[in-house]
């Protein structure tokens, strides 16, 4: 579908300048992109490659010399990511569904609202209530008992189990998993975890009398709020009692696990490979980096910044910046690092070389 510039700019509450009325069909780098793309040249690095590519019009960083750069037509972007996500939107092309499957197998229980499309060999369980205009791909489940809002989007492959909430226009991208039961399991006598916490390790550890390990089931459900995206192969364990829940507007990466009875808030980021263990409590508009850790029974207050691999084992208040192994506040943990260089550099052997010198 073609968008003229003029369109564009207004959608994106930009500056449009030039031949404003201009066609364009799809976005492009600068340096490939043809006549009828949109080319993305938002910050000077930009330029060069604007000038050998084809494009008569561009998203050019704020004060550029549009026409110096041999361009015909553009949009001046003071936030370039932030235009980045109206573009995208605004040119995604993908087709939503197209009604519900003959292969899908729906219990007559279910109820579905309008403008619902459900795919190819998915399947939706008793008492399942879905709102209007969800999308849910092919090969998807739906336990019993499952709510799905208005306009939520469900990717091929994924699982929701039973006493699952999904809330509107959530997006699940493909083999995510929803309301697995937790990771939670207790031994007759104190366990060896137990006794190491107790005694701080001081006292060694011997093979239990009885060694197996109970399974504390899940029953408690999976709460998600709205517009909330999980993205692929990440996992949300069902609660014990009360649900796990995932506040509005959060937005979790693939590969992350949330555990059972973890509450995280309203408008986090968890990046990939992060891994919150149970009944961790995240706060509002938190941001946990790639392959971080946070342990179980934690309370990370809202606003922190966890950094990529860090691994939280203490409660961390509210507006931290935490980073490093055992996590700690980034100017303590970068001072740290810096004196044990230091150290390092000052206790360097003389190489032969330089004993022969």
């Amino acid at each position: 579908m073609a968008h003229s510039v003029q369109d564009i700019a207004a959608a994106l509450g930009a500056k449009a300048f030039g031949a404003v009325d201009l066609l364009v069909t799809g976005l492009s780098e600068p340096a490939t992109a043809g006549p009828d793309d949109l080319a993305l040249a938002m910050s000077p690095a930009y330029g060069d490659a604007l000038r050998r590519g084809r494009a008569r019009v561009a998203v050019v960083w704020a004060g550029a010399d549009w026409q110096a750069l041999g361009l015909e037509a553009a949009i001046e972007a003071p936030r370039a990511r932030l235009a980045m996500a109206g573009l995208t939107q605004m040119m995604d092309q993908r087709q939503g569904g197209s009604g519900i499957s003959p292969h899908a197998a729906i219990d007559p229980t279910a109820t579905i609202g309008r403008d619902v499309s459900i795919g190819h060999f998915t399947i939706v369980g008793a008492r399942v209530v879905i709102g209007d205009g969800a999308q849910i791909a092919d090969h998807v489940t739906i336990a019993s008992g499952v709510t799905i809002g208005a306009n939520a989007q469900i990717s091929a492959g994924a699982r929701l189990q039973g006493r699952v909430r999904l809330g509107a226009r959530a997006i699940i991208q493909p083999n995510v998993v929803i309301g697995g039961d937790g990771f939670s399991f207790v031994t007759a006598a104190p366990s060896n975890v137990e006794i190491g916490r107790k005694t701080l390790g001081k006292t060694p550890f011997e093979a239990p009398s009885d060694p197996v390990q109970h399974r504390i089931h899940s029953l408690g459900g999976v709460e998600i709020g709205d517009d909330v995206e999980i993205g692929a192969n990440s996992t949300v364990d069902a609660g014990t009692i009360r649900a796990t829940r995932i506040g509005n507007g959060t937005k979790i990466d693939n590969l992350v696990q949330v555990g059972h009875n973890v509450i995280v808030g309203e408008h986090c980021l968890l990046c990939a490979q992060t891994a919150v263990a149970g009944s961790a409590v995240i706060g509002d508009r938190c941001v946990l980096g790639g392959k971080s850790g946070i342990g179980d029974n934690l309370q990370i207050g809202a606003d922190s910044v966890i950094g990529g691999a860090a691994i939280v084992l203490s409660d961390v208040p509210a507006g931290s910046f935490m980073m490093g192994y055992p996590a700690q506040p980034m100017l303590t943990y970068r001072a740290r690092e810096r004196s044990l260089r230091q150290a390092v550099l000052r206790h360097k052997p003389v190489s032969n070389a330089a004993q022969n010198d």
